[in-house]
Formats: C-alpha cells, structure tokens, sequence
C-alpha cells in the first residue's frame, strides 16, 4: 500500500513546543518541501539536491514510516503564522551499524536558519522520544562538515560517540559524505537537560 497525503487522519502525533507545531503531513506542504529539497545550500550534506518527484516520493516514504512505527519525521510548522519551516523528528534507523537505534533528525529551509528553531523542535521529540516512546536512547549523525547540525546536537546535551561513527552504506566509498559522526543522549541524561 502506498501512503498518500489524503485522508482525514494522517499519521504520526501532534507535538507543540514553544514556538513550534510539530504535526503529521498535509497536501500543502509539498510545494515548500519541495523548494528546500532543491535549494543547493539546505542540501550541501547530503549527496544531491531533490527533484519535486523525488521530494513528494520522500514524504510518501515519511508517512508510511509513521503510519508503521506510530512516529517519523514531521512537518514543522510555525505557530505564529502557519508557515512551513521544514521536517524534524525521530526515525528508526535501519542500516548497519546503528541499526536498531532511533535518530533525531531535521531539515530546515534556509530562511528559517540560525533562529532555534531546530533545537526547539528536536527537543520537543526528544521529550516524546524519551516520555511517550520510552526509548532508552536516542542518535543523532551528521557529516563531519556539518558544524551546524553538531552544535544543534550539543545544544540538547548530546553526546560525540567515536566508536560508533561509521561509513554511510548508502554512500558510495570515497565520496566526501561517507564518514559519518554519531551524537547520543539517553534518558537519564535528557531528565537534567536544563
């Protein structure tokens, strides 16, 4: 069965953070994933920007993991004004060697930058990650270029695993995104996060 983004109740939960809604897809968030999916700098670490039929065929992906695990990458709206910010949240990861783990993951539109934004948002999954889903753990993995996404995992009180860090297997071998940095926090550690 594919997903599609029809039906009256879409999967996945409901998350309010401060500034932030964190709920399951809609038909018009599309367009505006589409356009970050296709901006070079949103997509600098990863292996190519997307085309819209390569965007809307990910958020049919994301939805159907949500509808099989109960939670997935969402998207993020902004309470203020409804504008779509990106997709934020927790998935599970299903490739060697951190398979089973449970990522934290985001993806931003460039203009929605440098505000908190991410930080805001992947701690309120953390909070239903570690509350709600009872995780033990939850891994957060980047490039080793990307500082930004390092200090966003810093800034919730991850923690730089060495010995985990791995060759992305869907990367091809020596291509600059292959090494791959892996960031943990677990339970405990999430209850003292100031």
């Amino acid at each position: 069965m594919t997903a599609t983004l029809a039906g009256p109740t879409p999967p996945g939960p409901t998350i309010e953070t401060e500034r932030l809604l964190l709920r399951p897809w809609l038909p018009r968030d599309r367009a505006p994933f589409a356009a970050l999916n296709a901006d070079p700098e949103v997509m600098t670490h990863f292996p190519a920007p997307l085309t819209r039929a390569e965007s809307d065929a990910l958020v049919a992906r994301l939805i159907e993991r949500s509808t099989r695990d109960g939670f997935g990458f969402s998207a993020v709206e902004r309470r203020t004004d409804g504008a779509f910010l990106g997709m934020v949240g927790l998935t599970r990861v299903g490739f060697a060697p951190l398979a089973p783990a449970v990522e934290v993951g985001w993806r931003l539109a460039r203009a929605h930058w440098g505000q908190g934004y991410a930080t805001e948002a992947a701690a309120g999954w953390l909070d239903h990650g570690f509350g709600a889903l009872d995780l033990p753990e939850i891994v957060a993995m980047t490039v080793p270029a990307n500082a930004p996404s390092q200090a966003v995992m810093v800034r919730l009180g991850m923690v730089r695993d060495p010995a985990r860090d791995f060759d992305h297997p869907h990367i091809p071998e020596g291509h600059r995104l292959r090494p791959h940095l892996v960031f943990t926090i677990d339970r405990a550690a999430w209850t003292t996060w100031p």
